[in-house]
């Protein structure tokens, strides 16, 4: 641990002093002069009436457009001898080293991958680049060979981060997992257009929250009302209760103009034009809002300076624009590329000693999709809550999930099915008795 903190301190101050001394910025106005001097050759040629000017011109250009160039290559060679230096740093105190994997898991599903990398670059606004990705994976597709790996599959798996549409969905309403394969190939089936067209205006709306700018994020959460209220999300709620706040800290704070519309007044009057539509749901909360003017010279000192902090409220609601706007179309709030490639990250150095120690005691570990050992992630990592069965000892699965039998005890569905006679079974761990028609499937 000694050894790789010694590591990074070397490497830090091989970067602190690669940003200070090698930068490209003498460079850049080397060749900005050799331009301008070229330019004014050209200038001076093309104005000029004596047809020797042209030869006399070039000539005494020579000179100064070779120190020119003496002088970005010199540049040029000294961040190039940093960067080597620092390259060397680091393959000195952090070696490569193959990974310890039998086989790659993602070998046979290049389509998923090359899917996975298009959304991501779309969900992150990097559209001409995503676009081009999605052009060349189409003009150069994975082997055919892996195709044929995939159609033989009885299941594909489902689609990385694709919107849902109407068409996946079976009559009871649930995921199909059916999809046929040549969909999962195909990334023109990404709508790449609508989806880029739907993300500038998700960018744009967060660029203007940046500014403090509510409108267009007020405008769009009204647009989409019905669906938002139907999610139980109160985005539009907190957008409006945001301005309200916004305005009633006046120009003083928030640089509108210092009229009627702004101020405790000008905040008034736009609570008693929107807030009514709110007060169903959120009455006391709008009854403190509106009751904060008697404070307004005073609002830091009041019962209600919680209410009227904004430290944070752009960046959290923004946030939460971000995970509705995603919601609605079908997506995740966070990239999924970025959330297995962190996962990974973090997992990676006990998969590989772990791997090693297995190796060199020559044991091997037999379960199917599943971990010896857990995997520290942070909470915002941990999506879904692992359950085992008090009697079997096993962990719940999709074809085995937890079941809630009517005395309230949880077990797993093949337990309670061991468990039956007939149709009726007792509880393991009380005396009740229930049928097997009367156990509840649970989400946890």
């Amino acid at each position: 641990m000694a050894q790789n903190n010694t590591g990074i301190a070397l490497l830090e101050r091989d970067l602190a002093r690669l940003s200070k001394t090698s930068r490209l910025s003498s460079a850049v106005d080397n060749v900005d002069r050799i331009i301008e001097q070229l330019a004014a050759a050209r200038e001076q040629i093309a104005t000029a009436l004596d047809p020797h000017t042209a030869s006399l011109t070039m000539a005494k250009l020579q000179n100064p457009t070779k120190v020119a160039f003496d002088r970005v290559n010199d540049n040029l060679k000294d961040v190039s001898s940093a960067q080597k230096k620092v390259f060397k740093a680091l393959n000195e105190h952090f070696p490569l080293k193959p990974l310890p994997a039998d086989h790659d898991a993602m070998a046979n599903q290049p389509a998923l991958i090359n899917r996975a990398i298009a959304m991501h670059l779309l969900r992150e606004g990097q559209f001409s680049v995503a676009s081009t990705f999605i052009e060349e994976a189409q003009d150069t597709p994975p082997h055919h060979a892996l195709y044929q790996q995939l159609e033989s599959e009885d299941t594909p798996p489902a689609d990385l981060d694709e919107p849902m549409d109407d068409d996946d969905m079976d009559t009871d309403g649930q995921t199909s997992v059916t999809a046929s394969t040549s969909d999962h190939n195909d990334l023109s089936s990404l709508h790449s257009q609508e989806l880029q067209t739907k993300f500038a205006e998700m960018y744009s709306i967060l660029q203007d929250l940046k500014s403090h700018n509510l409108k267009s994020a007020i405008d769009w959460a009204r647009a989409n009302s019905t669906e938002l209220e139907a999610r139980g999300s109160n985005l539009e709620f907190e957008l409006t209760k945001l301005q309200y706040v916004w305005l009633f800290k006046g120009a003083a704070v928030n640089g509108l103009p210092d009229d009627e519309r702004n101020g405790p007044s000008g905040a008034f009057a736009y609570g008693g034009r929107h807030f009514p539509r709110f007060w169903g749901r959120h009455m006391r909360e709008i009854e403190r809002l509106l009751c904060a003017r008697a404070f307004a010279p005073n609002i830091a000192d009041s019962p209600y300076k919680a209410m009227f902090s904004i430290d944070s409220a752009f960046p959290d609601v923004a946030a939460s624009f971000t995970r509705e706007f995603c919601s609605l179309l079908g997506l995740s709030a966070e990239s999924p590329l970025y959330i297995a490639v962190t996962a990974g990250a973090l997992a990676l150095p006990r998969l590989m000693k772990y791997t090693m120690a297995k190796r060199a005691k020559g044991t091997e570990w037999t379960t199917d999709n599943e971990l010896a050992f857990e995997t520290p992630l942070p909470e915002r990592m941990i999506y879904h809550s692992i359950f085992v069965c008090p009697v079997a000892k096993e962990q719940t699965t999709e074809s085995n999930p937890p079941m809630m039998i009517p005395c309230g005890h949880v077990l797993g569905k093949e337990t309670i099915q061991k468990l039956c006679k007939g149709t009726r079974f007792k509880c393991p761990y009380c005396p009740s008795e229930g049928q097997l028609k009367d156990a509840r499937q649970i989400i946890l």
